[in-house]
């Protein structure tokens, strides 16, 4: 009788852990499947460039990091840990480790540096491109921030143009994307992207623009269209949170990007509430969680 019972005991042992195991297995597959996946990025919940972005990331629910390439200063190229194996390994190893990818490397540092006027930026575009490579990320943001301005200085259109036309190609090889941020409207985003003429320069859409500048966010991305959209910075500038900002009707946004059949990544910059900026637990993973239960329900 105490030899059946321990038999019996063992088997519902087993049928548990099978069980266990099968769920964390469909849970696993489902983050996988996830039609729209959250990230922030690492140097804006102050880990730039750290191992420590993946935990933190993981903490506050995230499932991805945007990385970012590291500053520029004066350097010819960027100050970057990612060309070096054993450090790109160390940043693979957590990525997989806690189950936090990577949406996207940026090149933050043109938000201060110019792209247009920058005579370095062959071996930066090469070294972002070698990191993607080796760490298989299909998506490099590229800023065009305060001093490649295209609203407040048009003449420098044609050498953007021609910089990204070659940066196309550099990323084309290794079959990724550079998705830009810039300060046009959608039309005249779509009109530089049709005239770079490169299905590897994308469009990096980032909602704070067009709330800043009076724009309908819906608006935008239906003149943007599929073809032309990597990926989504979702936030807004720092006042409030997502779920409290009324210049943003996110189940609105939901139901366009569905019906656009869009899917990659939502990236939380900002929107941090400016009464508690400097909580990047509170901030962040209030935002994650918003975005996560409109879009991942």
């Amino acid at each position: 009788m105490k030899s059946f019972l321990k038999k019996q005991l063992f088997i519902a042992f087993l049928v548990a852990l099978s069980t266990a195991f099968n769920s964390c297995a469909t849970a696993q597959s489902s983050n996988n499947k996830q039609r729209y996946k959250v990230a922030v990025c690492d140097w804006m919940i102050l880990k730039r460039q750290k191992l420590g972005s993946f935990a933190l990331a993981a903490e506050i629910k995230a499932d991805g990091i945007e990385l970012d390439m590291g500053g520029l200063g004066n350097r010819p190229t960027f100050d970057s840990k990612l060309g070096d194996p054993i450090e790109r390994q160390k940043f693979l190893d957590k990525s997989k480790e806690l189950n936090v990818g990577i949406s996207s490397i940026a090149m933050s540092g043109f938000y201060a540096q110019s792209f247009a006027k920058r005579e370095t930026i062959v071996p930066m575009i090469e070294d972002c491109v070698k990191a993607m490579k080796d760490m298989k990320v299909k998506v490099a943001y590229l800023p065009l921030g305060t001093e490649s301005d295209l609203v407040k200085n048009p003449e420098l259109r044609p050498v953007i143009i021609e910089r990204l036309k070659w940066a196309g190609k550099q990323v084309g090889k290794i079959g990724g994307v550079i998705a830009i941020e810039t300060s046009l409207d959608a039309t005249e985003e779509k009109k530089l992207l049709e005239e770079i003429d490169s299905k590897y320069i994308k469009s990096s859409f980032n909602f704070a623009n067009a709330v800043d500048n009076g724009r309908d966010i819906v608006s935008e991305l239906k003149i943007l269209g599929k073809k032309h959209l990597a990926q989504i910075h979702a936030s807004n500038t720092d006042k409030v949170w997502l779920e409290n900002d009324t210049a943003i009707d996110m189940p609105k946004i939901k139901i366009t990007l569905d019906e656009m059949k869009w899917s990659g990544w939502l990236i939380v910059e900002r929107s941090r509430d400016v009464t508690q900026v400097h909580n990047v637990k509170a901030n962040y993973g209030a935002n994650v969680a918003y975005l996560k239960r409109i879009f991942q329900n």
